[in-house]
Order: C-alpha cells, then structure tokens, then sequence
C-alpha cells in the first residue's frame, strides 16, 4: 500500500498535489494531501507557507523543517528542547518557568497543531509544555501568515505534525529510563478497521522528579479516526487529552541588586565599605559602619550584572503548587475532492485548557541603589529587622494563586484550484476562517510586610504577613497554607477575543524559473472583557463589578513573495509580508478603547537556497527584518481622573523589530553521514516607548545576539553486529541574553553565553531500537533561560536510555 507522510491536515484544503499526481486515479488507499516530503532522506517539501504540496526550493518565504528521525536521535520529547535545531526560535525571557513561550526572531510565537489552534503564550498562564509524543515532525513558518492560519503572532507559526492513523498494522512499545527517577511508557498502535475505516491510538505515562527537584508528571492519550468514505472524499475524527503537573520555577537564581552607577560606575569587586555611603539627606536605611563593611564582604564580583548562583537550590517555595494542567482538544477534518483539481478541506476544532498553580514571583536581594535621589529608600533597601543586617534577604515577595480556563473554537475551510493558463501551472486557494477563545481567569496575592496598601485617609488598611527570607542560600520559608496569609483577590475577569476573515492565494509556476505567491485577506478580530470585581483593599476603583466593554478592529493582510530558481541547485526568493493580531488577548477593554486598531506585524525577507549531493543537501540563509507594530504605552500627559476627557491614556505606534541572518542545513551526505546546522544573528530591539530614554531602542529581554546549533550522526557497520551503530554529536551555543532592568537599577544585567554538547549511541534493528543519550557532556553549568531578573540553572551532566520494540 503507497502512502505519503501526510503534514498539515488541516491543510488539506490546499493541498493540491502535482499535475501529474492529479492524473492519478483515485486510489482511496493513497493520501494524495501531502505538505510534507523527504527526498533522499532529506525534507524537501512543505505546506506551511502557502498550504500546498511546495518545494522548499520554490517557496518564497522562511520554512524550516525538522524531521522525526532528527526528534528520535536527540531523544526530545518536548518542544523547549527542540528549538536548538531551528535558527531563530530561542526561549522568551520573563517566562516564569511557565509553559513553552517560545519566541521566533525576538517576536511571539503562534502554535498549531496540523495548522489548528495548540494554545498561545497568553501571559505565562494558557501556555502547556508541548509533548512531542504524538508529533511526528515540527515546521517553522517566520512571519505573518494571517490569511492562512487565522488570528495569529507576529514572529511566525510553530507547527506541529500529529500522527495519522494508517491502513497498515503497526505497533510500538516505548520505555524510557533517566536521570532524577525519571522513566516513561509509551504505546503506538494503529491499523485498519475496514477496508474504509482506520485507526491510531498513542498513549504516554511519564514521571520525572527532575533536576534541582523540578518535576514533571504527564498522561496523554490521542486517539484518531480515518474513514475514507468513497474514493473522492474522507473524514478524520481526532481526540487529544494530556494532563500533566509541572513544577514552576519563576525566579531561578536572582540577580543581586547592586547599582554601580551609585557607587561610582565601581564594580562589586571593586567597591568597598566607604564606597557604600548612606544617604547624605538621611532618608532610606541608614547602616552603621560595621553593617556597612558586612554588606561590603557579601558582594560577589558579579553582582548587578549576572546571577547569584547557589548551587541545586532555589527560591521554590513549599507554598508553590505545581502548573496542573488539563487538555483537551476534538478536531474534525473534511477533505472531499470536487474534481481532479479542485478540492476542499474543512476542519472544526474545540479545545479547552484548564490550569491552575501558586508561584512566587517576586524576590528581590536589594543590596545597594541610589534610585531617584535616594539612597537604600525603603523597602528597596537591604533588610535591616532589629538592628540586624541580613544582606542576602529577599524583599517585595509575592505569591500568586492562578485558577484560569481557555475554550476555543476554531473553524477553517479552504477551497483549491490547480490550473493551467497560457502554459503555466497555476494554484488558487480561497479561505475563510473563524475562531473564538473564551478565557476565565481568577488570581489571588498574598504579600510580604513591604506590601503595605493605604486608603485615601492615609490610613494602612493592608500589610503584608508573609515572613521575610532572610538568606536566598537557605530560604526560612513560611509555614503553612496559602490562605493562612490574608489572600488578596488581584483579578478577576472574563475575556472573549473572536475573529473571522477571508482570503484568496495565488501561486503560479513559470517556465524560466519563476514562481510567484500573491496573498490578500480581511480580518475582524473582536475583544470583549467583563470585570468581577477584585478585593478593595487591592484597589477600591475595581472592587465592583463593571459592564462588559467590546472594542473591535478589521483590515486587510497580505503575503507577496517571488522565487527565481536560475538552475536546479540554487534559488533565491523575496517576501514581504503583514499580519494581524490582538493587541493583548489577556488586557482589559474599557469603553474609551472602542474600535482601537489592534497590533500589526511586517516581515521583509531575502532568501537563498541551494541543494547539493543528489539533492541529499538542503540549505537556507536568510537576512530578515520582522516586526510588531502598533503597541500600547503610556501617555505622558494623562493622568487619571484628572485629565480631560479629549485626553488619551495610551498611544498605540510603538513597535519590537528584529533585524539579522539565519542559516540553516540539512544533509544526508551519505548512507554514514548525517548533518544538521542552524544558526543566527539576531537584534532585537524594544521601540514601545519614545518617551522613555532609558528603555527605547533597548535589547529585548531573553533574546541572544547569536545563537548557533549542530547535530552530526556517524554510522557504522561493525561485522559481528548485523545492523550498523550511530553515533551522533550535538553542539549548541546561545550568546549572552539581557535581563536589564531600569527600574529595578541594573541596566546592564545579562545572563551569559554558553555552550554544550550531547551526544547519543543507538542500534537499530527490523523489531526494535536501543538508545543511549548524553546530555552535556563536560558538565557544564550554565543558564538555559533568562529569567524575570536572573537566570534558570541548566540540568547538568545526564543521561537516558530508550528502548522500543515492534509488537
């Protein structure tokens, strides 16, 4: 039985196949909708950009492919860990430990699953860590594509490619065994039914108490349908349900607050006790000279700058819960073939994401700081409690309780037209989308005592109760329940975002190398937000429930791209393109933000491609600029019940640009030899606020200048085993990423570059597979994300061993 690795189902719509597959006949047994190709073991198709059976070579835009044999050699089993072999992709900063929340050239990510809603990275709350257990391979899109994927990011589509069920009987069983008491089960099973219905069912049970005691508990079960109902038209019924517990890590290690500009622009190794002078007014906290010089001998060389590493431990407090996430997601998909060249693909989806946790997600080690003209102004101050110095204290604390729920509907239908005109073949796509996402969400505060809220009397009307930590090395942690501390209610809403649009594609392949893709759309994205009503200790404004407030935004996107191709080997391309997004899905809407145009994103790319050896060699490099436009920030001259009515609060044309070059390869140079290389140069810039000088045009957090990876397999046969061993090698570096923060006084806070390798031993056989992976070979330490003012320890040294069998 022929089949075809099928890739965006849910773009079958579009997935017109050749000229010379549509002269095939209707074999039901065949999947003749495939966006996703390996020639010579190397990918060379997709359906990502333009939602057709392209060539990579031919598409005029940024794609780049991972295939599930690269997934399976590097034993990944979610996306974080994936991101290595994609230039481009890196991890935000400001994360929290919460979720993926990737971003794609410094700019948001838009996640799918076979081109349907997987979730966004909606305020580090609605955002899962995507298992790869029913993924077979992951494409990356860079920039906008509207009109094809609906309400979507800026920075591009990450897609994720699910298994399908197939005809033919195939069963796997999967174990794997690791470090920190980590072991998973694993189960593969599809076949025919009927001669018309198949099935596929993938399971998962996984354990893990992770490194620095950073667990990760997770059951998932899919199970699918394919009913081929004649030889024109089939149905696919898909079922996905995933709940998993993760441990959040918001903070990692801080960064101590030490201010070298009010010390002199002196460095923490280069200050002493007499550079720490009180203030001269005597305001802030006033240190005696012996307090002083201990405050003096607790500076480390690389505080204010980089992270206060402190080993395995962490500022996890026992009060956190886990990210208990549930998942659950119905899709159905409709592919009937009106003719040989015309088709349509509808597909329906309902997803629901319920979640829920407590983290910390303030602790601040104030150590030294003139902040507007004051010296240690409490409480942003080294801790001083009974004439005491505790310099390693941690100030400001905050826990949140977060109980929050997202129900999204999703619908697409693509009609397509392949042609011939005038001697050129001919693609036409028209598409009509509509979606809408339901979110409730609940967050409950409890504070330290330098949360101190007063009404209008000036009269203390809350204090914080949560004990001080007096050392972050060895935390004192509070005892007790969550709600022993006097819980306040800090937000409490329902938000509606819902949006429809249309579009029309065109893409013509002409004889002298040309091809040409011209995309236009139109969009209405709709936001809604109903206010409950918070503590009024919080905030006495927002203590009773308000009206629900409706602001909505329409216009026109579009997608121009042109590839030459002036021999076989080589092509180059050109894209520009722009996008539409909400705003902020997660903001308020009040009634003097009707009809506000919502963010925009542009993306111009030039491209070159070639491929080498027989077409085993596949390479892009890529020099791009992206950007989101049309961002919200303060008006200077508003201020709240006083100005005029005429008097806006926000302005909304500010931006985030990315500018650089990527490059990305993938080789099988022979039956040995396999390489894959990615890298990028990137500057991100945050361009919000022209009235801020201090962070306009600033780098944007998280975001590296370089970032660079390489996985390179070796196969060989001995002759006393009767199949060949593959060892493989993978480096990958990530270039210095700031954590600056002005107001918080360390403008020049950054977490470092590094780099690791990995490494994986494996034998396969006709039954079954044995492999051995290596992770971070030389130990070495290092921070893989840059967090809210400090930096997520890297896991050190590991291993995991995986084994799977055919039954």
């Amino acid at each position: 039985m022929q089949t075809f690795n099928l890739s965006l189902v849910t773009l079958a719509c579009l997935v017109a196949t050749t000229a010379q597959a549509n002269e095939q006949s209707h074999d039901p047994s065949v999947e003749r909708i495939s966006v996703y190709g390996k020639q010579n073991d190397v990918v060379m198709n997709s359906g990502l950009a333009t939602k057709s059976n392209m060539s990579l070579m031919a598409t005029p835009a940024a794609v780049v492919v991972i295939d599930e044999a690269m997934i399976k050699a590097q034993g990944v089993n979610n996306l974080q860990n994936l991101v290595r072999n994609i230039s481009g992709v890196t991890q935000a900063g400001n994360n929290y430990g919460i979720g993926d929340n990737l971003v794609v050239r410094g700019l948001g990510a838009n996640y799918t699953y076979d081109g349907m809603y997987g979730g966004a990275g909606l305020g580090n709350t609605f955002n899962p860590t995507r298992s790869l257990t029913n993924v077979e391979s992951v494409e990356v899109l860079k920039g906008p594509a509207t009109g094809l994927y609906g309400m979507g990011s800026a920075g591009g589509v990450i897609n994720l490619i699910e298994k399908k069920p197939q005809f033919e009987q195939h069963n796997t069983m999967h174990i794997e065994l690791g470090q920190w008491q980590s072991y998973a089960m694993g189960l593969d099973s599809t076949n025919a039914i009927t001669d018309q219905l198949a099935y596929r069912f993938v399971a998962k049970h996984e354990r893990s108490e992770g490194f620095r005691d950073l667990n990760n508990d997770r059951d998932e079960a899919y199970l699918s349908f394919r009913y081929l109902v004649d030889d024109n038209q089939d149905l696919t019924l898909a079922t996905a349900y995933i709940k998993d517990s993760i441990a959040v890590d918001s903070i990692g290690h801080p960064i101590r607050i030490y201010n070298a500009e009010s010390v002199g622009n002196k460095s923490a190794a280069q200050a002493t006790w007499q550079d720490l002078i009180n203030d001269p007014n005597g305001e802030g906290i006033q240190l005696t000279d012996e307090q002083r010089q201990r405050l003096a001998t607790s500076l480390a060389d690389n505080d204010g700058l980089t992270p206060y590493s402190f080993g395995h431990a962490g500022l996890i407090s026992p009060m956190a819960s886990d990210n208990q996430g549930e998942e659950l997601r119905v899709k159905l998909t409709h592919t009937l073939y009106l003719t040989d060249n015309l088709f349509l693909n509808q597909q329906l989806q309902y997803r629901d994401y319920d979640t829920g946790f407590a983290r910390q997600t303030g602790a601040y080690n104030y150590v030294y700081w003139d902040r507007r003209g004051t010296i240690n102004a409490d409480p942003r101050a080294p801790l001083v409690l009974d004439g005491q110095l505790y310099p390693f204290a941690a100030r400001r604390q905050e826990y949140r309780k977060v109980s929050a729920d997202e129900r999204s509907w999703q619908y697409f239908a693509d009609l397509r037209y392949d042609f011939n005109l005038a001697d050129i073949n001919q693609e036409l796509l028209v598409n009509a989308n509509y979606e809408d996402r339901d979110i409730r969400f609940k967050q409950y505060s409890i504070y330290d005592a330098d949360k101190v809220i007063k009404n209008k009397q000036g009269d203390v009307i809350y204090r914080g109760t949560l004990p001080y930590i007096f050392d972050i090395r060895s935390p004192n942690w509070a005892q007790g329940r969550f709600e022993d501390y006097d819980p306040l209610n800090t937000a409490n809403y329902n938000k509606t975002v819902s949006a429809w649009g249309t579009g029309v594609q065109h893409v013509a392949y002409f004889d002298n190398g040309f091809t040409t893709r011209v995309g236009v759309a139109f969009n209405e994205i709709k936001q809604s937000y109903e206010h409950f009503g918070v503590d009024a200790r919080y905030r006495a404004s927002a203590a009773q429930p308000t009206p629900e407030q409706n602001t909505a935004d329409m216009g026109a996107t579009y997608n121009l791209g042109v590839t030459y191709m002036p021999t076989d080997n080589l092509s180059v391309f050109i894209n520009h393109a722009k996008g539409r997004t909400a705003y902020g899905i997660l903001d308020s809407v009040s009634g003097t933000e009707q009809d506000r145009d919502d963010s925009e994103s542009l993306s111009n790319d030039i491209g070159l491609r070639f491929k080498a050896f027989d077409d085993q060699l596949l390479a892009s490099v890529v020099i791009f600029e992206s950007a989101r436009t049309n961002l919200q920030y303060n008006n200077p001259e508003y201020d709240e019940a006083v100005s005029a009515a005429d008097v806006p609060r926000y302005f909304y044309d500010g931006k985030e640009q990315t500018k650089g070059v990527e490059l990305d390869l993938n080789a099988h140079l022979n039956d040995n030899w396999k390489l894959n290389v990615n890298a990028i140069y990137q500057d991100a810039r945050d361009k919000t606020n022209p009235n801020n000088e201090t962070t306009y045009n600033s780098r944007q957090k998280g975001v590296p200048y370089i970032s660079a990876g390489t996985w390179l397999s070796y196969a060989h046969h001995w002759a006393a085993l009767a199949h060949p061993i593959e060892l493989s090698l993978g480096a990958n570096y990530v270039d210095k990423r700031s954590t600056h923060s002005t107001s918080f006084g360390i403008p020049d806070g950054y977490v470092p570059s590094y780099t690791v390798f990995d490494s994986a031993l494996s034998y396969v056989t006709d039954s079954w597979t044995l492999q051995l992976n290596l992770n971070n070979l030389f130990n070495k330490k290092y921070y893989s994300k840059a967090m809210f003012l400090g930096g997520m320890p890297g896991e050190e040294r590991n291993v995991k061993l995986s084994f799977s069998m055919s039954l």
